[in-house]
């Protein structure tokens, strides 16, 4: 049912005539996220600025059952921030102000539409460290990656977002105003609530605050790529640095088509010859980078890398990173539609996994790039399509479950750090079973018992 003219007066009242888009041309921006072939237009888009807009955005939201899809800058990519017909998507993006960095306790407090690249350069600019990188990071947002619990490339070290959420203020879905957390490094009183609000995708309530935690900066770095014959090679190298009691910084992978891709794309100036390449890096105190360094280059070459090269200064190290944090743009130009998946095993299972997509797409006649964390067995394959092909998307999908159904077989998981959402809500009962997913729909109707945010997201 469309959004009634009382409504949107309202909504206008409540946050600013400016504030709300209804215009089809002005809504169109906000009808579909990061996720390939999902669309839906919105009834208005409603910009907040305050937490006191969104809480009453909400409060009218769930007087009127009108649904609410919370968004940031849309790069999400499991579908969870596509809106539902004619809802209301909240946008916080206004609210983008960094609000406190007490260097003494090491916290960061933001609001949600701050981007994360902000967040790192300011902890950066006080001679601190926020680690957590997801690929997106020059445009998402910082609510938006604590919705999601975005991971990214330093994950093996230093863990995902959840790992630095201490504290956040949360908008339950009758607009009252809820704070969780502090910045005691130790807290243990009642449950973990803000810990249940890390990853619910929009689902349980809107974070209008975001406290983090700092870490002090790294004094050193160094990053090496190295190439290999063969898959199998690269991953026993892995095996080695990690057995050698080596947690580096970052341990990235790409396949032959995505360097092939991003060579085209970056022209970096990667050896085509190989079939993997790993991106490595390792930081800490100067001797025990070189140390670590000088360890993880003997493990390469003991499994018979191909090449070895050592980045001299950081803008050749840039240069190397570039060539992982590029991937999905390199890949997206080859085919109308790209769709950018995710899955988790145990990292002694990736080289099997990753053997296990390239059937896939043999026996479905389709073509698939894989890059990844091949540190903490996070991969993605990447769909090269075209969402106009039917016969093609139908073929896509009978792999994706494929996929989907071998990661779980091997004691993975369905997704390592892009969500739920719509894209793959149909996969969470066959990987939580009966009583986990029972328990979430207790949870969530306890929060939200009109079922106002985000319906339809995650499960039904």
């Amino acid at each position: 049912m469309a959004l009634s003219n009382l409504i949107l007066a309202e909504l206008r009242r409540l946050v600013g005539h400016e504030n709300v888009l209804t215009e089809p041309e002005d809504l169109i921006p906000y009808s579909f996220d990061g996720t390939a072939a999902l669309q839906q237009m919105p009834g208005c888009v409603v910009f907040s600025r305050t937490t006191e807009q969104v809480a009453a955005v909400l409060k009218l939201a769930n007087e009127k059952k009108l649904s609410v899809v919370t968004r940031g800058s849309g790069t999400g990519l499991s579908g969870g921030s596509v809106p539902n017909r004619d809802c209301i998507v909240l946008c916080t993006v206004k609210m983008d102000k960094i609000l406190e960095l007490d260097r003494a306790n090491l916290t960061l407090l933001a609001e949600p539409g701050v981007i994360t690249l902000n967040i790192a350069e300011a902890a950066t600019a006080a001679g601190l460290f926020y680690p957590p990188d997801p690929g997106s990071m020059k445009i998402s947002t910082i609510g938006g990656n604590v919705a999601e619990n975005s991971g990214g490339l330093r994950g093996l070290k230093y863990g995902v977002t959840r790992n630095y959420v201490m504290g956040m203020e949360v908008v339950l879905p009758d607009g009252e105003i809820m704070w969780l957390g502090n910045k005691c490094v130790k807290d243990v009183a009642g449950y973990s609530l803000k810990d249940l609000f890390i990853g619910s995708e929009g689902t349980l309530g809107v974070i209008t605050k975001v406290l983090l935690r700092l870490i002090p900066k790294p004094a050193a770095k160094k990053t090496m790529v190295a190439t290999f014959a063969q898959m199998d090679h690269a991953a026993e190298a892995v095996s080695a640095i990690i057995a050698a009691k080596i947690i580096p910084c970052t341990l990235e992978f790409l396949d032959r088509m995505t360097i092939h891709c991003v060579e085209d794309y970056a022209k970096i100036g990667l050896p085509l010859d190989c079939e993997a390449l790993l991106l490595m890096e390792t930081d800490g105190h100067s001797a025990v980078v070189a140390e670590e360094a000088a360890q993880m280059e003997q493990c390469c070459r003991n499994c018979g890398c191909l090449e070895l090269r050592v980045a001299r200064d950081d803008e050749e190290a840039n240069k190397l990173t570039s060539a992982r944090r590029s991937a999905f743009s390199a890949l997206a130009r080859v085919a109308p539609t790209t769709i950018l998946e995710d899955a988790t095993v145990p990292r002694s299972e990736l080289a099997r996994m990753i053997r296990f997509v390239e059937t896939i797409a043999k026996k479905y006649q389709l073509r698939i790039g894989t890059f990844g964390h091949m540190g903490d067995g996070n991969l993605h394959p990447t769909f090269l399509t075209d969402e106009r092909n039917r016969d093609e998307m139908h073929r896509v999908e009978e792999a994706f479950k494929e996929i989907f159904a071998e990661a779980i077989r091997l004691g993975g998981t369905i997704t390592g750090e892009h969500g739920v959402g719509l894209a793959k809500k149909s996969f969470l009962p066959e990987f939580l079973g009966g009583t986990q997913m029972r328990v979430l729909r207790e949870l969530r109707k306890a929060l939200d018992p009109n079922r106002i945010l985000n319906p339809g997201k995650m499960f039904d």
